[in-house]
């Protein structure tokens, strides 16, 4: 049975009960397994009128909602492959996306992204809203609501990579990379929520043209779960009180910001809240560290009934942990939470390895490393303690691009171009992209992100640190956010005190305006875009090395 057949199965199973949703207008908007169902097929219904065959590329692109969901299982079931993009993506992109995939159909959220990209390809194939692919009136009851027959090597999706340098790629994935892949999500769920006779309580933002988004939502519907879906961002709080979620997925700059808010508030409290705050964090550290005495045991009982036993109530009283992918979380950030009494759980991978390497293990979690590989994962460092994975997950190739696919699908393994260390347990810690690698002219090789989480850390109001110095004698810096030129003199001498004199930041430029999609020095999913950024800001980066270092 592969994964669309157990998902109907499962949905079948749930027809009366509640198992995704859309948190709108303060309420939670849900449908039942057999209304999703009843969607499903209504869009199979569509897509065959449609002359939709197996194998056709079909691009759906839309915000995350319950239309959303129905008719990419739809398509999938029809033996199409579905193209998720990005609907914040410039239409200029989207366009070149979509004249790489070459797709039959393109299914759209909204009127407005229709028309963005009519009006910039005239010529599109056939294009929809996801209200009409979803037939409202008649009946779907006279097609089987079984999946057409797949084998595992059958392509189901195409997602598109980031693109931090040159064009997006399509990485192709199969079914059998998905059968694979949720039996595994499946057991590190079970090992988190345990037995229980209720459904699991998921609340979910990151849009689903993401894999280990994608991932995750499939997870859940062959689960015995409801997925709450948020759709207005501006209100991700109240969504949340909404969904009183048991666990959900994250990036790190989430994490980051909600760590920030905390410690902001509880300094403008000020008095008790704040001393106490302080005292049963010192006293938590101690303990980590094995340190710990009578008087910070004390504070740390302290702390947890008056303050972190608060803070942990109005982050979510009915969490049991995060889960969190997509870059490095800060070890700071996953301590803070731990503190508080709620466990992040790191995930690590790519859209080729069908979002997940490697998953920390509940109950057996290391700050600072992303756990161990998954079952049936073989992984290794390369070449510049590259990651090499090989493995049923791992994806075929990309869309038309050979000469790439032969790059990273090298031996039998999947150079994944990330730098990594391992320890003896298994657990993996991501340093950094071995391209995004600074060799000085000295000749030392160094990687930018760990130095530049340090950087962003002792900054606070800095929204974007990134390292240059590629063949020059030093490193420097370009920073972004409202912060004053004495806090950035302070902490880089703060910093600098950490490192070996060749990893010292000896100039630096504060920027006015933020890396972002908009301003393209950002990726969709909210990475740097670093060549962009050197060469838009190329005259900046001389400057700095043309007078003295700091």
């Amino acid at each position: 049975m592969n994964f669309l057949e157990n998902t109907f199965r499962n949905l079948t199973r749930s027809a009366d009960r509640p198992v995704l949703g859309e948190a709108r207008a303060g309420k939670v908007f849900a449908v039942t397994g057999g209304e999703l169902l009843d969607s499903i097929q209504r869009a199979r219904v569509f897509s065959r009128r449609a002359g939709l065959q197996k194998g056709d590329r079909c691009v759906l692109l839309a915000h995350n909602s319950i239309d959303w969901v129905a008719v990419d299982l739809a398509l999938m079931a029809e033996g199409a492959v579905v193209v998720p993009l990005y609907a914040r993506q410039a239409p200029s992109e989207l366009v070149t996306i979509m004249r790489d995939c070459s797709p039959k159909l393109l299914c759209c959220g909204d009127t407005t992204l229709r028309d963005a990209i009519v009006g910039l390809w005239p010529e599109a194939p056939p294009r929809y809203l996801l209200s009409e692919v979803i037939l409202r009136e008649g009946s779907a009851a006279d097609l089987q609501d079984v999946p057409v027959e797949l084998e595992d090597h059958d392509p189901v999706t195409i997602i598109y990579t980031s693109g931090t340098s040159g064009e997006a790629k399509g990485g192709v994935l199969t079914v059998g990379n998905v059968n694979h892949m949720l039996p595994c999500t499946t057991e590190r769920l079970d090992q988190l929520m345990g037995r229980q006779s209720e459904p699991e309580r998921v609340f979910h933002y990151l849009p689903f043209c993401f894999a280990g988004s994608w991932i995750l939502m499939l997870s859940c519907l062959s689960r015995h779960s409801v997925l709450t879906l948020s759709t207005d961002l501006t209100k991700l709080m109240e969504e949340l009180a909404l969904a009183s979620p048991q666990y959900f997925l994250n990036v790190p700059a989430l994490l980051e910001r909600v760590r920030r808010g905390v410690e902001e508030q509880v300094a403008k409290r000020g008095g008790l809240a704040s001393f106490l705050f302080a005292k049963g964090r010192a006293a938590w550290l101690r303990q980590q560290a094995e340190q710990v005495n009578f008087a910070a045991a004390l504070w740390l009982w302290l702390a947890r009934r008056v303050i972190f036993s608060a803070i942990r109530k109005k982050l979510g009283p009915g969490l049991r942990a995060l889960i969190c992918g997509s870059a490095p979380l800060a070890v700071e950030t996953q301590q803070f939470f731990l503190m508080l009494g709620l466990p992040v759980l790191q995930v690590y991978g790519l859209t080729e390895t069908t979002a997940i390497c490697t998953m920390d293990v509940p109950g057996n979690v290391e700050p600072g490393r992303v756990g161990p590989a998954i079952p049936g994962t073989e992984m290794k460092l390369g070449e510049n303690d590259e990651i090499l994975v090989r493995g049923p997950h791992v994806f075929p190739g990309y869309w038309n691009r050979p000469e790439e696919t032969a790059k990273v699908l090298r031996d039998g393994w999947f150079h994944t171009g990330d730098q990594a260390e391992v320890n003896a347990a298994g657990n993996w810690r991501i340093i950094g992209r071995v391209k995004n690698l600074i060799i000085l002219s000295s000749g030392h090789n160094i990687a930018p992100e760990p130095i530049e989480d340090l950087l962003l850390r002792s900054l606070p109001g800095a929204q974007q640190v990134v390292l240059v110095g590629n063949s020059r004698s030093y490193l420097a810096a370009l920073i972004t956010g409202g912060v004053e030129e004495e806090r950035v003199a302070s902490a880089l001498a703060s910093v600098n005190a950490q490192l070996p004199h060749y990893k010292q930041i000896r100039a630096y430029r504060l920027l006015p305006e933020a890396f972002s999609i908009e301003n393209g020095l950002l990726t969709a999913n909210g990475k740097l875009k670093r060549d962009a950024i050197a060469l838009r800001y190329g005259a900046e980066i001389d400057s700095l090395y043309s007078k003295s270092a700091v």
